[in-house]
């Protein structure tokens, strides 16, 4: 189980994450909604410890760690529990598909090469891109970049993968496929929690949705009882200004 509480994060004098609170069980998929600005990255990125929280504790497995005072050895644990898919990828662009994928095992995980280069071509070969082990990034599109990032998440096989937005930077003619990959990676029972804006993925996949507004949780809860049973007024808005009315009940 993954459970996060009471996190806090300025920036300067903006406090974009107040006191937020969330548990995730093992094998279940959280999906987090909100406009933009409403914190869901930072919360994301301060799981990770890409972004240093003012205040909170993250318990994941079996260790806790106070995310404001971790020593560099916590942050090392925590981030080879976790794994991160990024908006833009952030695949090196001086090395392969496959080397991407090495890179993260060997170097992040200690893995042994010959037995990092093994799983990154099965990771590949599972999104369908064993004939790209060779080409750069700059030789694949949007959306092939995109599914050499989560085979590298998958690979590093953590107790959490981390989505940030995975589709926002892909043409639309490439989201579905993408979408189509992390509901296979969700459906392998991998622990997730993914920031977007996909509702139909949202409803499909999730366990859990969560919606936040203005660095709060204002509302939690299955997706049947946040797309069509909404409590809290700024959830009704929210939906109402995403989702054509006939597709939620409130």
């Amino acid at each position: 189980m993954i459970k996060l509480e009471h996190v806090k994060k300025s920036f300067g004098h903006l406090e974009v994450l107040h006191d937020v609170s969330l548990t995730v069980e093992d094998g279940n998929v959280v999906v987090i909604l909100g406009p933009s600005g409403s914190g869901k990255t930072t919360l994301l990125r301060s799981i990770n410890f890409l972004e240093r929280a003012d205040k909170g504790t993250l318990s994941i497995g079996d260790i806790s760690v106070d995310l404001h005072a971790a020593k560099k050895k916590d942050v090392l644990n925590v981030r080879r529990k976790t794994s991160m898919v990024f908006q833009n990828y952030n695949l090196f662009a001086n090395k392969t598909a496959l080397e991407n994928i090495v890179e993260a095992l060997v170097t992040g995980h200690g893995v042994p090469k010959a037995q990092a280069i093994e799983r990154a071509k099965l990771e590949l070969k599972k999104v369908g891109l064993s004939d790209k082990e060779d080409y750069y990034p700059s030789q694949l599109s949007g959306g092939q970049q995109q599914r050499v990032g989560i085979a590298r998440a998958v690979a590093q096989d953590a107790e959490v993968i981390l989505f940030d937005e995975p589709t926002s930077a892909l043409d639309p003619e490439l989201v579905g496929e993408t979408l189509a990959l992390i509901k296979q990676v969700a459906k392998e029972g991998h622990t997730m929690i993914v920031v977007t804006h996909e509702m139909s993925f949202a409803e499909e996949v999730a366990d859990k949705v969560v919606f936040m507004d203005g660095g709060y949780v204002v509302e939690e809860g299955s997706p049947n009882d946040i797309f069509y049973h909404p409590k809290e007024e700024r959830t009704k808005q929210f939906l109402k200004r995403i989702l054509p009315p006939s597709d939620y009940i409130i």
